[in-house]
């Protein structure tokens, strides 16, 4: 069983880039934060968090290299989304949304990639990967008709990656697939209306009888398997795992939002009294001194989680070894342990500073709803992780998803 935190033979250059990216989110923090409160009112991450975030190439850091992008790696992304994450949860789940959804674009075919970035490499793309459309062979390719939701950044996107199913083909690798098609060619239903994560605008993608060329689909089964169709497979980013990537990208937001509540509590408790006690400041009372504890505690192990899960990732990519399904199911149970644990940090915060927590000018009120919407995300739940993991445990696999 793996216990690192890190890729243990990374370069001092890949280093000093995470760290410079690092870096680069925590200079938009204060930016980020101001325009917080207007994100959550306006159901919408403003454009100019995009821009600043694009402009310091935080939306960039799945995108292959040869299209400009800086194909990082999986603990890169998830340090990028926890600062952005402590400024405001929404344009950190942007953050992360967008750069995964890169990386999708990242395993398909390289006339695809092209159909992406060839002539426009600041494309971004949105996506979701539930198979809630249909895809109809024709000549050339398929007529996909569906909805889908909650399609996370499709505001600032370009391309949707868009899950199909093929009736035509049940029983085969080609059963269930994604598809690359232009946000041009889709409509977009407001119906994002939620009390967490609001400002990410994650609403309905609809598409009717579109035509998607044959080279813009790919195998989910043969993705989950790790059988990917780009050809640049020395691309040590392009052979991590769909699945375990696909939960754990979710997780730098969350933790984020564990870390902000913590600076709440530590900033707020010497400047409040502990109503209705006779200490002077909430820092003096061993109560809030526990919950502060307990809740770094939590926000630390839910850190430790999503960057061994990272480490696995981003080793096993490198060396070229693709996880069998026991280590697969760990990752997911990582990242599952991870929302539970970044959650659990929030709840204790607003324990502790009582019912102010949720007055409608206190930042922490919308760290509450953000974390406990993005932390029910299907593919982060953590009883279905645990059930996977437990089965793995013994030997038992496939049974419960294929999603693993």
């Amino acid at each position: 069983m793996s216990i690192s935190l890190d890729v243990p033979p990374i370069t001092d250059a890949a280093r000093e880039l995470r760290a410079d990216l690092v870096e680069r989110a925590a200079t938009l923090r204060p930016v980020l934060a101001d325009n917080a409160d207007v994100t959550d009112r306006d159901r919408g991450v403003p454009a100019k968090n995009i821009d600043a975030l694009a402009e310091a190439s935080l939306l960039s850091l799945m995108q292959p290299a040869r299209y400009g992008g800086l194909q990082t790696d999986f603990r890169t992304l998830l340090e990028v989304g926890r600062e952005v994450g402590r400024a405001c949860g929404s344009t950190a789940w942007l953050t992360s949304l967008l750069n995964a959804n890169a990386w999708f674009v990242g395993l398909f075919p390289a006339q695809a990639q092209d159909d992406v970035w060839a002539d426009t490499p600041h494309a971004r793309v949105a996506g979701v990967v539930t198979p809630s459309g249909t895809a109809r062979v024709v000549k050339g390719g398929y007529r996909v008709s569906g909805r889908w939701a909650p399609a996370s950044g499709c505001t600032h996107a370009d391309w949707a990656v868009l899950g199909v199913t093929r009736p035509d083909a049940e029983g085969t690798p080609d059963a269930v697939g994604i598809v690359l098609a232009p946000m041009a060619e889709l409509a977009v239903e407001d119906t994002w209306f939620v009390t967490g994560m609001r400002g990410t605008a994650s609403n309905t993608l609809v598409g009717e009888d579109l035509f998607v060329p044959a080279h813009r689909f790919h195998s989910i089964p043969d993705a989950v398997e790790g059988r990917y169709a780009t050809p640049f497979t020395g691309e040590a980013l392009y052979r991590a795992p769909f699945v375990p990537v696909t939960a754990l990208v979710l997780t730098g937001p969350q933790l984020g939002l564990a870390a902000a509540a913590v600076d709440l509590l530590i900033e707020r408790a010497p400047q409040r009294g502990l109503t209705l006690t006779g200490y002077a400041s909430q820092a003096e009372a061993p109560t809030i001194q526990l919950a502060a504890a307990n809740a770094a505690s939590h926000a630390d192990t839910a850190q430790l989680h999503a960057y061994r899960a990272a480490a696995d990732i981003d080793e096993g990519a490198r060396a070229g070894v693709f996880p069998d399904y026991d280590a697969r199911a760990r990752m997911r149970m990582d990242a599952g342990t991870a929302a539970v644990h970044a959650r659990e940090a929030v709840r204790i915060v607003c324990s502790a500073q009582g019912a102010s927590s949720f007055g409608e000018s206190n930042p922490l009120q919308r760290v509450w709803r953000d974390i406990e919407a993005a932390s029910r995300h299907a593919v982060l739940n953590p009883e279905v992780a645990a059930e996977i993991y437990g089965k793995s445990l013994f030997g038992i696999r496939g049974t419960v998803s294929a999603m693993v």
